[in-house]
């Protein structure tokens, strides 16, 4: 205590110091953080007592009595786990901008052989893959996105889960497909590195043509009549290409992830309406769709084509 400083004078200044330091923690600081600034575990019990702060597991010490916001629950997250934890999967996305997406767990990973703390609504993932490069220290301490991306897509419950996340990362510029196809590297034996392999392949340049490929070898599994592809038209803005055609009259368009952004979307519905009018009928398909629902999308391939047929 500084000369001529009292206990009530003492305690303002340490809970002041403590303020400003809260204010780059979303409020919520660790004992190791007060004790740095002087802060005993007798001012944290007096604080608590007087209902100021508030206790998080055995580490994270709220600087309020309110209810936490979603940083101030990774940050008491963090914490609970330990010092090596970080923010991962669809946790670090959320942390890095990721939008639209909904998950009631937050996801932490800790390398392989420490010794985790746990709280409930966290799920702690031991990696062997997580290395120090992997991790921004920035903010709320979370593992970069394409190296998240590729951990939420293994962790997720679905295949369709996995490939919406690494779709909406790339989607949402949180990172790149290229850096996505980098961090994959890293998963040597995993059920889903084939299909995310593919869904990677799908959001990098070149995705459309790729996208067609797979449609005709889709088509001759299931015994169809081979399309012929990039047919020229005469479209309403000049000379278009259609992705897949048959004679008959049907039309597929194989839609790339990046599809359906901004002016494409007046183009498409001019193509659309075009071939309409001259009694085309078109369907509709994602790249992603040939991913994770092939199946339901060549079924509706087959009708057409049968419906067609019959007329």
């Amino acid at each position: 205590m500084p000369d001529g400083e009292n206990h009530v004078q003492r305690r303002r200044r340490l809970v002041a110091a403590a303020a400003e330091l809260g204010r780059d923690h979303d409020g919520v600081l660790s004992r190791t953080q007060l004790r740095a600034i002087g802060v005993t575990r007798w001012d944290i019990r007096r604080e608590t007592e007087a209902r100021r702060w508030k206790v998080h597991g055995n580490q994270a010490i709220a600087l309020h009595t309110a209810g936490l916001d979603q940083r101030a629950l990774w940050r008491v997250a963090l914490l609970t786990v330990g010092k090596h934890a970080a923010l991962d999967g669809v946790t670090a996305l959320a942390a890095a901008g990721l939008k639209n997406y909904q998950e009631s767990l937050i996801h932490v990973s800790v390398p392989r052989g420490t010794r985790p703390g746990s709280r409930a609504g966290v799920r702690v993932h031991e990696s062997r893959r997580r290395c120090d490069a992997d991790v921004v220290d920035a903010g709320v301490r979370r593992v970069r996105p394409a190296v998240a991306a590729v951990h939420a897509a293994l962790w997720a419950k679905s295949d369709r889960q996995a490939a919406l996340l690494i779709v909406m990362a790339v989607q949402q510029r949180l990172t790149t497909g290229a850096a996505i196809a980098k961090a994959l590297q890293q998963v040597r034996q995993h059920r889903r590195r084939q299909l995310l392999t593919l869904v990677v392949r799908d959001v990098a340049d070149g995705a459309q043509a790729l996208g067609e490929l797979d449609f005709a070898a889709l088509c001759r599994e299931r015994g169809l009549p081979e399309p012929s592809r990039q047919v020229l038209r005469n479209g309403p803005r000049g000379r278009i290409y259609l992705d897949v055609y048959w004679d008959c009259g049907l039309v597929v368009e194989i839609e790339g992830v990046h599809h359906g952004n901004g002016e494409s979307q007046v183009d498409d519905a001019l193509r659309q309406n075009m071939l309409s009018l001259n009694g085309a009928v078109l369907l509709r398909i994602p790249v992603l769709g040939l991913r994770i629902a092939p199946g339901e999308f060549m079924d509706q391939v087959a009708a057409a084509l049968g419906t067609a047929a019959a007329a």
